[in-house]
């Protein structure tokens, strides 16, 4: 009995390590779009806020706070700097209260995120963000800002809790922190391991939270994303998983994520955001174009916004029509104001893999030299842009101008998967599959 316990405690172990790398970074993904990963909006406390909930669905009362509307405005147009100012107030003016601080670390994460262009979601559409070595610079006062705050919401809800255990606004802020958390672990650092233990941390408090108040939609978002995730994994996976006692239904995760996106009085936008995610991967572009196309009508000015559609029409083989839709949108870039704040590198990328896929190599090696070389490109797009203008090159017969390329993509990272790309090419000219 000992040896069948200890067999099966080893099996548990293996399987949480294989969650955290194929299941881990797909969760933390909830919050970026833009990841991310991963943000859509039917309804959300940017636009109408707590005021306007529907009868049946409860939420903390703070998201009717004007000045957390406001704050959201800016947010949603990717105005991180003026956000975190507003929060800043916000949580001053809530002293103890977790879901105010809660608030303010998701702006800053995103900022930082945005900052080094991790929240483009064609960095998650497939699984190479989980594999290979892609370190990006990490800036160690960000990062300890970061778990400061996290830490800060685990103390104010953990006081919260001990005088009251069913808070449902504590727990939901403690796990809405966590998640944040180790999203920012998993897609900065890397650490997939220990981001997916504090996940699954994260996942508990909210599933706790719908225990004691069903209604309470917006815990539906991490939640959902887990039966999703786990219920689409391939079946030799969930065998492992279900050893470790992680179970998940892909149709009721979408059913949970959808309720979320339509009545979600704060995460609304990243249910939304969610869901064309895992409909891009799944190749039901159509569908995915259709809420992205929703939340464009909400937030024209959100460059991620409209760079989204772009690339779902890329990615559903559109062919001109996806070059024609990066081009106005660095068109629109161009118009002074328009956008609060534009990363054109992620749009020139794009463009270079829709001018690629058109074979017109020469146009896309110029796209992708435009982005690795746009001011404030971050690392991991600098070497992927580098690398792709190389081979363009070679396959437009441009070897000496593809060999520069790959030398640059070196110097910006010898020892990661695209530096370690760039030696091989600079041996052997790429050539397509």
């Amino acid at each position: 009995m000992g040896k069948r316990s200890e067999s099966r405690s080893k099996l548990g172990k293996a399987a949480q390590n294989v969650a955290g790398l194929s299941y881990g970074g797909v969760l933390l993904l909830r919050k970026s779009f833009l990841i991310l990963i991963g943000f859509l909006v039917l309804q959300s406390v940017s636009s109408a806020g707590a005021a306007a909930l529907l009868p049946d669905v409860h939420a903390n009362p703070l998201y009717a706070d004007p000045s957390v509307r406001d704050a959201y405005e800016h947010f949603y147009v990717l105005d991180y700097p003026s956000c975190v100012a507003e929060l800043k107030k916000v949580q001053e003016a809530h002293p103890g209260d977790p879901g105010a601080t809660a608030m303010l670390l998701e702006a800053r994460v995103f900022e930082e995120l945005y900052r080094q262009d991790l929240l483009d979601t064609t960095f998650y559409a497939n699984d190479g963000f989980l594999t290979g070595k892609h370190p990006t610079p990490e800036d160690p006062a960000t990062r300890d800002q970061i778990f400061s705050l996290e830490e800060q919401v685990e103390r104010e809800a953990s006081a919260r809790l001990a005088r009251n255990s069913r808070d449902a606004d504590a727990l939901y802020a403690r796990g809405w922190a966590r998640s944040l958390r180790s999203s920012y672990m998993a897609m900065v650092e890397r650490s997939f391991s220990a981001a997916f233990h504090i996940a699954l941390q994260a996942h508990s408090d909210e599933a706790k939270v719908l225990q004691i108040d069903p209604n309470y939609v917006d815990a539906k978002l991490v939640v959902g994303t887990y039966q999703y995730v786990i219920g689409a994994l391939p079946w030799g996976f969930k065998l492992l998983f279900g050893f470790a006692g992680i179970t998940g239904s892909k149709s009721r995760g979408m059913e949970m994520l959808h309720d979320d996106f339509a009545r979600g009085p704060m995460t609304s936008v990243e249910a939304g955001t969610v869901i064309a995610l895992f409909l891009r991967r799944e190749g039901k572009y159509k569908e995915a174009i259709g809420v992205v196309r929703s939340l464009e009508a909400k937030y024209p000015h959100d460059f991620l916004f409209c760079l989204e559609e772009a690339n779902l029409r890329k990615d559903a083989g559109e062919g001109m029509a996806a070059v024609n839709a990066y081009e106005n949108l660095l068109n629109d870039a161009r118009k002074p104001g328009y956008f609060p704040s534009a990363h054109l590198e992620l749009a020139y990328f794009g463009l270079g893999e829709a001018l690629s896929g058109q074979r017109h190599f020469a146009d896309a090696a110029q796209a992708y030299e435009q982005a690795a070389f746009a001011p404030g490109s971050g690392a991991e797009l600098k070497r992927r842009s580098l690398v792709a203008a190389g081979k363009a090159r070679d396959l437009n017969g441009e070897r000496t101008q593809a060999v520069q390329d790959y030398k640059w993509a070196i110097a910006n990272g010898s020892d990661t998967t695209q530096g370690e790309i760039a030696r091989r090419l600079l041996k052997t000219p790429y050539r397509e599959p």
